[in-house]
């Protein structure tokens, strides 16, 4: 069944009006001209503000709730680090000796405005170029752990969200046990891959090495601006939310598309760049699908969870329906089929 938005509409977001935005701004000495625009994020709120200078950023105001304050100050340090060794991730600025503010009852940070376009992924010198900025990132997030920010793992992004939606009643009758008996078999495969065994036969979430990665590095975070005559353009990542701490090939699975025979030919060309930088274990191949299949897990109750925020039945009005349902289960069928499959390889 569908979820039954807030009849009172009085989400959090409903406070932060354009007033509260530019109040916002001004409260950390920057001084908007009246021109302010919303960006695409469903999780948080992003603006787009000019100021009376003429320059822009990104005032980026987070759920509330979602996060501590202790977890967005280490996506905070993370991106100072990577600006740091001089990989291009866009961060907050630091304003009053300080990265993080709040407003009106919301935390909320501003950042540079860098322009750009998606990057083109059937260049494979696009690809190897994202390839060797993602080892950049790495060998960062290598260096420490995240000490607050959760980890990506099974129980996180598939049993928890499982067992929330069975929980909420959220799945239409005539759909609720072929969704459950197909997201048990896949969590089943999941875990039997990361089981004891022989040296090189299997190879699971609980087998790789973990650092803190990207987290979310799908195209719309990759920011591409051409060359100029200096030489300067190409990726700048943006977006670093959902940052934690997972196996590096979770920056990589979500570039690819295509057949099999298209993936493979991307996944080359990431590595090949990749691998200029940084060692990449080839047996994390094996994890792109059960990746790709917790996120198809945990993606259904996060759109439950966001329910209530009104700009999710307007954007989202076939989720919850038995439609939606069905076609979760074909997917979950067309998961399984690939989790028995031969990973891919480079």
């Amino acid at each position: 069944m569908t979820p039954t938005p807030d009849p009172t509409g009085l989400h959090p977001f409903s406070t932060l009006t354009p007033d509260v935005v530019l109040d916002a701004l001004a409260s950390v000495g920057l001084y908007g001209d009246g021109r302010l625009m919303a960006l695409s994020s469903y999780e948080n709120r992003v603006y787009q503000v000019t100021l009376e200078d003429g320059v822009r950023v990104v005032a980026k105001f987070y759920r509330p709730g979602r996060w501590s304050t202790a977890q967005i100050l280490e996506e905070h340090t993370f991106a100072a680090e990577l600006m740091a060794a001089e990989v291009p991730a866009v961060g907050p600025l630091v304003l009053h000796s300080a990265t993080l503010h709040q407003h009106a009852d919301f935390a909320f940070s501003v950042s540079p405005w860098r322009g750009g376009r998606l990057p083109e992924l059937d260049d494979f010198e696009v690809l190897e170029w994202i390839g060797r900025f993602l080892a950049r990132i790495h060998t960062v997030g290598a260096a420490r752990p995240f000490t607050e920010r959760p980890a990506l793992n099974a129980q996180h992004f598939g049993h928890e969200p499982r067992d929330w939606l069975l929980a909420h009643d959220l799945i239409p009758l005539d759909m609720r046990s072929r969704w459950q008996d197909a997201c048990d078999k896949a969590l089943e495969l999941i875990a039997s891959s990361a089981g004891p065994a022989s040296p090189g036969d299997r190879f699971g979430l609980q087998n790789a090495t973990l650092l803190r990665l990207h987290g979310d590095c799908h195209p719309g975070n990759i920011l591409w601006t051409p060359l100029d005559e200096w030489g300067r353009g190409g990726p700048h990542f943006v977006d670093l939310d959902d940052a934690r701490t997972g196996p590096a090939v979770q920056d990589l699975w979500m570039l690819l598309s295509g057949d099999r025979r298209q993936r493979t030919h991307q996944l080359g060309a990431l590595l090949d760049g990749y691998e200029q930088f940084r060692p990449f274990d080839r047996r994390e191949l094996a994890l792109i699908e059960p990746l790709r299949t917790l996120r198809l897990i945990h993606y259904s109750a996060w759109l439950a969870r966001r329910w209530q925020d009104p700009i999710f039945p307007v954007n989202f009005p076939w989720f919850g329906t038995s439609d939606y349902w069905r076609s979760q289960v074909d997917m979950l069928h067309e998961q399984i089929e690939a989790l028995g499959e031969e990973p891919l390889y480079a």
